[in-house]
């Protein structure tokens, strides 16, 4: 077949039939409360003392894959960080108003033991019916693609820029739909999901592949999309993040404070439209960015410490009305100016609702409960923030219905047409950025191919890609290399030259100051075209690796490397599926100079 260069007029003749408009708001909930949530909120504001009240803004992790009876590690770890050694005690002694679930904490393994760990949680948030006692909203950081908590057999759909390079509207709010019911099945009520951060930085360490693209209206669109797939259809809180927006950033805010500085007029054009199209779709929650804007606020303050951002620009200007988080208090990004005791009470002050994660759990309550007795908050500021909590909570059915069935949970989480549906949404993301020496598409042969480069122990990248040709009549071998040193560099070239074929993956191949301090991923792309064998690179997280890979003349991006994400490559590869992704960024040139190598809305297709 022959290759088929898509222009970006192409492109843009095709945009308005794939992203259809949204309406204006999404939301099919009222924009005023109704009597029953009006009537259940002011209730239950009313029985809470103000240590329940200060709990309720706190969301945190805890240890244990069960509530009460958790390993002795986790035992161990919960004494450490919160002086008692149950998740359950975690949620009594702090009366905690959220749980953010990891598998670092160990709280993610199986949709039963999930389930089951949620309702626990949530007895233990109820107390037994007593007074004040409200359920727990319980969160993950489920973005899809490069950023996902939920394990197999939950469905693993592409990330946003994948996303963002299909330009479906309605794939990304299947995506989001589908997510967001397997959630709900296990008890997670707030997914940390959409990016609606506008990624115009290729340098950008801690967002890439994560935002939907780097035009405002593209990722606008989708990200209204992904609020009517959460809330409307799957009945989860949607957060949009990072406000006001992380997408132009060379420094990464869990380590440092990255400083923005578009004028307030780029900041109108580039980051706030994403924001308010979530706004217009009716978004219950945003999420604070720690980053500095001196166009909005020149005081130096990260957004999350700013009234000026989050009262004045966000409530004020764009109108929010809904629930407030802040990105994680224990990042690098709001703890360098301030201490850990004044950036909870500075971030309420600011106007944020709920405080993400504190380093020290007991320091930050004990720090609001003692700004309300010196009179630096009042309770009336409190019980402003505890009233937008218990309406979100309201809205999501946790007064009605707090517990889930496990059994259902298990029947949900991985259905067969949640998995069917991951593929349809993932093929048309699969982007043909170079086939300069025409070796694509493959034909079936008998034929030696070596599959090496960057790995993941979860997702196997490497032996699923190696798997597929295999069934499609290859010799394969596979030979994971994710940081090789000079060693397996000339062994992996001496393998290399010996077959008739090699793919090598890599993932963030132009990071060389993070990821890759010695750039051994650009070294071993080197040596493999030094063989003079066919390569095929691929891209299994940012588009951006290929400005650093000189010489290659066949390149693909997957933008994750999910099993859905290789084995539509694989497919591709071999013709039976055409290409369709349009890169929804610009690649430029690696020397600076702000060259374009390929353009926004590049693609091929066979």
């Amino acid at each position: 077949m022959q290759t088929r260069l898509v222009t970006a007029t192409a492109w843009a003749a095709t945009l308005a039939v794939t992203l259809a408009p949204l309406p204006a708001r999404a939301s099919d909930r009222p924009a005023h409360p109704s009597s029953a949530e009006h009537g259940w909120v002011t209730s239950t504001l009313r029985h809470m003392s103000l240590e329940q009240k200060v709990g309720q803004l706190f969301a945190t992790y805890v240890y244990g894959g069960d509530a009460t009876e958790p390993t002795a590690a986790d035992r161990a770890a919960n004494r450490a960080a919160f002086g008692v050694e149950t998740p359950a005690e975690v949620i009594d002694r702090y009366q905690l108003g959220g749980v953010c679930y990891f598998s670092w904490s160990h709280n993610l393994d199986s949709p039963r033991q999930i389930a089951t760990l949620s309702n626990g949680l949530q007895r233990a948030a109820l107390g037994n019916g007593a007074k004040g006692r409200v359920p727990l909203l319980i969160s993950t950081d489920q973005e899809q693609g490069a950023v996902l908590r939920m394990p197999s057999p939950a469905a693993q759909f592409p990330g946003s820029m994948a996303l963002g390079a299909a330009r479906s509207a309605g794939a990304a709010r299947t995506a989001a739909e589908i997510t967001g019911r397997e959630l709900r099945a296990v008890g997670i009520r707030q997914p940390y999901a959409p990016i609606a951060d506008v990624n115009v930085n290729p340098g950008n360490p801690v967002i890439g592949v994560r935002s939907f693209g780097a035009d405002p209206t593209l990722v606008g669109d989708l990200t209204a999309a992904q609020v009517a797939g959460f809330q409307d259809r799957a009945g989860v809180t949607a957060v949009a993040k990072h406000f006001p927006g992380h997408g132009d950033t060379a420094t990464d805010s869990h380590t440092g404070i990255p400083v923005i500085n578009h004028s307030r007029a780029e900041w109108d054009r580039i980051d706030a439209p994403p924001f308010k199209r979530a706004i217009s779709a009716g978004v219950d929650s945003i999420m604070t960015a720690h980053i500095v804007v001196p166009a909005l606020d020149p005081s130096g303050d990260p957004a999350t410490l700013s009234p000026t951002i989050l009262t004045g620009v966000l409530r004020g200007e764009l109108g929010f009305r809904g629930v407030i988080v802040t990105d994680a208090l224990n990042m690098a990004g709001v703890r360098t100016k301030y201490g850990d005791e004044r950036v909870p009470v500075l971030a309420l002050k600011a106007g944020a609702d709920q405080l993400l994660m504190p380093p020290d759990l007991a320091l930050a309550r004990d720090a609001v409960l003692r700004a309300v007795a010196d009179g630096e908050l009042t309770e009336r500021r409190i019980d402003e923030s505890v009233r937008r909590i218990l309406a979100m909570k309201y809205r999501q059915g946790l007064a009605r219905s707090p517990l889930v069935d496990v059994e259902k949970a298990v029947r949900t989480v991985g259905a067969p047409e949640h998995l069917a549906a991951v593929t349809r949404v993932t093929d048309p993301t699969l982007t043909a950025v170079r086939n300069d020496a025409g070796i694509l598409p493959l034909p079936r042969a008998d034929r030696s191919v070596l599959v090496t480069g960057w790995d993941s122990a979860a997702f196997t990248p490497i032996a699923t890609v190696a798997n597929g040709f295999t069934a499609r009549g290859a010799r394969t071998t596979a030979r994971p290399a994710t940081m090789p040193s000079d060693a397996v560099i000339a062994a992996t070239a001496t393998q290399a030259a010996a077959h008739d074929l090699t793919v090598v993956l890599v993932n963030k191949a132009w990071d060389t100051t993070v990821t890759d301090p010695r750039a051994t991923q650009q070294r071993l792309v080197a040596a493999l075209l030094g063989t003079g064998k066919p390569v095929v690179v691929v891209a299994v997280r940012d588009p951006y690796d290929i400005a650093y890979l000189p010489g290659v003349t066949t390149y693909l991006a997957t933008y994750s490397y999910t099993r859905a994400a290789m084995d539509a490559l694989v497919r591709a590869l071999h013709g039976e599926l055409s290409p369709s992704g349009r890169l929804p960024v610009t690649i430029p040139t690696a020397d600076g100079s702000g060259s374009v190598l390929y353009p926004y809305g590049h693609g091929l297709s066979w």
